[in-house]
């Protein structure tokens, strides 16, 4: 899987939606860039989630923006007049993530926009899969561009290392919040989409993907893990988890059953 690495040139504009407070950057390629930014909200562990899950959601052939490592210079942004923004770039020096501006995208609407069932089933278990809490019908997290559908913002996927909870057991989660996704009606096809999701995917491709998370997106202050420790218990918790998705299918289709839908 490519990744690549960029180095931002241009601070467009701040993007203020959403608790990531990302921005809308250029890069030394040319290309526009929404960059989440390691010094907001949850720091470097939202840079964490916003990778792995959209890595992972371009490993089952989902459409995601591509996503690009992007250095953060200490004079970038320097003539930003808003101090509270100045403050949030110097804090977000190094590297962060950027995903590929989707000009002229249209958001996701489930009013007007359909998806086939088997479609929206896959994504509802591909949001389970990562413990995705933030794909709603009042926050879809998906675009429409060129005719196609879209998944971004995968940033709060992976909520068990705020916890600090064992990786074992927090693969076992049933994930009760997915009572809350845009496309819970689908959770009958689970089992279906259960069957050729764990088919897509193998545990060394995931395991290669938690590889590439850049180190230093690893430590953290006051944490007694070392940062390839702390790498493990994402592998741990990915590879367990595709081994028994039973409780999160299961729960899926008990919430749907009592939903109103």
């Amino acid at each position: 899987m490519d990744l690549r690495s960029q180095e931002l040139t241009r601070y467009i504009l701040p993007m203020r939606e959403g608790g990531s407070l990302p921005a809308l950057g250029e890069a030394d390629d040319g290309f526009k860039y929404v960059v989440k930014l390691r010094g907001a909200g949850h720091g470097k562990k939202a840079l964490i989630s916003e990778f792995l899950g959209s890595m992972i959601a371009k490993a089952f052939k989902f459409n995601v923006p591509e996503t690009v490592l992007l250095y953060l210079s200490p004079l970038f942004g320097i003539t930003e007049p808003d101090e509270e923004v100045q403050e949030l770039l110097r804090n977000s020096e190094g590297l962060n993530v950027g995903l590929h501006f989707l000009n002229g995208a249209a958001t996701f609407d489930p009013a007007v926009n359909e998806v086939d069932p088997l479609t929206g089933a896959k994504i509802l278990w591909l949001d389970a899969f990562l413990t995705n809490v933030d794909r709603t019908r009042l926050n879809p997290n998906m675009m429409i561009w060129q005719g196609d559908l879209w998944l971004i913002d995968h940033g709060a996927s992976f909520y068990f290392h705020h916890s600090g909870k064992d990786p074992h057991v927090a693969a076992a989660d049933p994930f009760p919040y997915i009572r809350n996704h845009v496309f819970l009606k689908y959770a009958d096809r689970l089992p279906e989409a259960d069957r050729l999701m764990r088919q897509a995917i193998t545990p060394r491709t995931l395991s290669k993907i938690v590889d590439m998370i850049p180190t230093e997106w690893l430590s953290e202050e006051g944490s007694p893990l070392s940062p390839e420790e702390t790498r493990e218990t994402y592998r741990t918790f990915l590879l367990e988890r595709l081994k028994n998705t039973a409780p999160f299918v299961e729960e899926a289709m008990k919430l749907k059953a009592t939903a109103r839908l």
